[in-house]
């Protein structure tokens, strides 16, 4: 339940208007008293309390009209009564029934002569209605109301307090108000008013027309305040007070974890999205400019949205989904009064991003390019132990990698290695450098990996020229030098590495570093494949079923699968078993690809770890992490944010 509520209606000032009289009717008025609540309303109160909502029926969404209804008496009475006339201003000024009862009301708790106060202290009143009269744009008649037991048990059961808040906050209000900080002006008055104890607030800007207040606008001011007056309670909600939320918001984010890692370790093969996707695919040959949700036309807009609505169906989404609406709704019972509103998926806004991806995938079928399925390559193109290596070299690589020896230890066997290298050891030079790219031994060092990985590539050793060739063509703008990189790959794969023939031939085809060369691609693609490379067997056999480089030949396609099929591969397996029906693999991949982007959008969208020391400590991992990805060097399994994802979303 909701515990802060908002209203924010506004004034229209001009000649014929003046709203100096609502500042002096909140700013004068004093709290209705507190009535036992056995006695009943009065016949005046419960005629008005009709006529209030004839006339206002929004008004019974008040939580003091959810109070008259549930006991009548003549505190709740008042207390409707008082908000009703409140929150309806400026038609109620215009009724002489409705502005004679306020006149013979009793006059809000004051700081002084009146209960008026703004950015200082001492608030003139008379002259701070001149300045109203005086004013011809919108002013915005804020009201911010908490349940009784809120306000005392949170100490916003006083002026002062709120007074503070607003002070506080007046800059985010203006800027969600789209009111520059130095045009903003505001005056308050807190109501001790029954259950629902509230603050009225007039705001405008200084320049008349300048401001305006959206729905959005509304959110973030109440978000704002939400956060400030239930900050502590929030904590602890998220951290210690309630073990059983606690637990659920663990739980959720494991499944959530658990739940998105199972897209991206499945093959999802559903004609029906297929088919949709070749539709969009066409649909797309006729949008010119840009091609992103919001600029499409209706007709291909429903072809996207069904394509999401097919997705959601899938069971490993939509328990996604449900695990993602029950967190959510755990977090905005602080801000909403009603649960949020199950929507399908595609009408979501909170992942509009899920349609952009299905845009762009449509794309690459319509396009024609081909994909790399090959994410669990990293991690398993450098050998652990490479041939020819001496067994001083081996024995300190044995120490290094032993977690069960003092770091101390450890240490000394980095120096004895660094010494061994310094003597020119090729593979002690190897080793260092990727000592210093990996870590976490040594720190991080894209120039010292650099200088070990060329030191060792240029004594002859193959595996040392791979790694630096990719440690140059990676985006770190230290050691960036792509074309190096692609004169190391070359010499690498003349030396019979299969990986950077691997890798020449991903460069040929995707055309990024180097011209595109879909035959030379295939070359390479061809030696990688016989030296036994599982990953350039599977882009064989995606080439011979769609013909770029090579003549289209499905036989030669399924022999290529067959191998790598035989090593493992799930892709290849995937086209084996599919081979009596087989379609562009863009269109037959399209499924598994979109779960791969809807499970780094569902697990970008899970509610962040709630402690603030972890989450700095997760921040500089990521950063370490980032930096040791773009130096070439494998990710870290046992990483929990590391996404344990099957294929790789590049384009060709």
């Amino acid at each position: 339940m909701a515990r802060l509520i908002l209203k924010s209606p506004y004034l229209k000032c001009d000649g014929n208007h003046s709203v100096s009289g609502y500042l002096r009717y909140i700013g004068t008025r004093e709290r209705v008293e507190l009535l036992p609540d056995d006695r009943p309303p009065t016949r005046k109160q419960e005629q008005l309390v009709r006529k209030l909502t004839k006339d206002f029926p929004e008004a019974k969404e008040l939580g003091e009209y959810s109070d008259y209804e549930a006991k009548s008496t003549k505190a709740h009475a008042s207390a409707f009564i008082t908000r009703a006339l409140e929150e309806n201003w400026s038609a109620v000024q215009q009724s002489d029934g409705y502005m004679k009862y306020i006149a013979t009301r009793p006059r809000a708790e004051r700081l002084g002569d009146h209960g008026l106060f703004g950015d200082e202290d001492g608030v003139d009143l008379e002259k701070a209605m001149r300045e109203l009269d005086q004013y011809t744009g919108n002013v915005w008649t804020h009201i911010l109301s908490l349940k009784r037991e809120d306000a005392a048990r949170l100490g916003y059961d006083n002026a002062r307090a709120w007074m503070n808040l607003l002070r506080t906050n007046r800059n985010d209000i203006a800027s969600a108000m789209n009111i520059p900080p130095n045009h903003f002006r505001w005056y308050a008055a807190y109501h001790d008013e029954g259950e629902h104890p509230h603050v009225h607030m007039m705001a405008w800007s200084t320049v008349p027309e300048e401001a305006y207040l959206t729905k959005e606008g509304i959110r973030q001011i109440k978000a704002t305040l939400t956060n400030q007056i239930f900050q502590q309670e929030m904590l602890h909600t998220y951290e210690q007070k309630s073990q059983s939320r606690d637990e659920l918001v663990r739980e959720v984010r494991r499944a959530i974890r658990r739940l998105t890692r199972e897209m991206v370790q499945s093959i999802c093969s559903v004609p029906e999205i297929g088919q949709k996707m070749e539709q969009l695919a066409t649909q797309l040959e006729t949008v010119k400019g840009k091609k992103s949700y919001g600029y499409l036309p209706k007709s291909v807009k429903k072809t996207v949205d069904e394509v999401v609505d097919k997705l959601e169906e899938l069971p490993v989404v939509q328990a996604c989904y449900d695990q993602w609406y029950a967190l959510q709704n755990e977090v905005d019972s602080y801000y909403h009064d009603n649960p949020r509103e199950k929507k399908k998926l595609s009408q979501e806004k909170e992942f509009r991003q899920i349609k952009n991806a299905v845009i762009q995938e449509a794309e690459r079928i319509r396009l024609g390019e081909i994909t790399f399925e090959d994410a669990n390559l990293a991690g398993h193109d450098e050998a652990e132990q490479v041939r020819g290596e001496s067994y001083d070299c081996w024995e300190l690589r044995q120490m290094i990698r032993d977690e069960t020896l003092s770091l101390e230890d450890r240490d000394g066997a980095a120096e004895e290695l660094e010494q061994l290298a310094e003597r020119g050891e090729a593979h002690a030079q190897l080793l260092l450098g990727q000592l210093y790219r990996d870590g976490p031994l040594l720190i991080p060092d894209s120039q010292r990996v650099k200088d070990w990985f060329t030191q060792a590539a240029e004594r002859g050793l193959p595996e040392a020229q791979y790694a630096l060739g990719k440690l140059l063509l990676s985006d770190d703008m230290e050691v960036r030098d792509p074309d190096e990189g692609i004169r190391w790959l070359n010499q690498a794969a003349e030396n019979g590495n299969h990986f950077a023939a691997y890798r020449l031939g991903k460069e040929y085809l995707t055309g990024e570093t180097l011209t595109k060369d879909t035959s030379k691609a295939a070359k390479w693609f061809t030696r990688s494949a016989e030296a036994g490379n599982q990953y350039a067997q599977y882009m064989l056999g995606k080439l011979y079923l769609t013909g770029p480089g090579v003549t289209h030949d499905q036989t030669q396609a399924m022999d290529w699968f067959s191998r790598s099929a035989a090593q493992g591969n799930q892709y290849a397996q995937f086209f084996l078993e599919r081979q009596s029906d087989l379609r562009p693999p863009s269109v037959m991949l399209a499924a598994t690809r979109l779960l791969y982007h809807m499970s780094r959008i569902f697990e970008n969208h899970a509610l962040p770890h709630p402690s603030a020391g972890l989450h700095v400590d997760r921040k500089l991992r990521r950063k370490i992490q980032e930096k040791k990805i773009a130096m070439g060097h494998k990710p870290d399994d046992h990483e929990e944010e590391q996404s344990q994802c099957g294929m790789v979303m590049g384009g060709m």
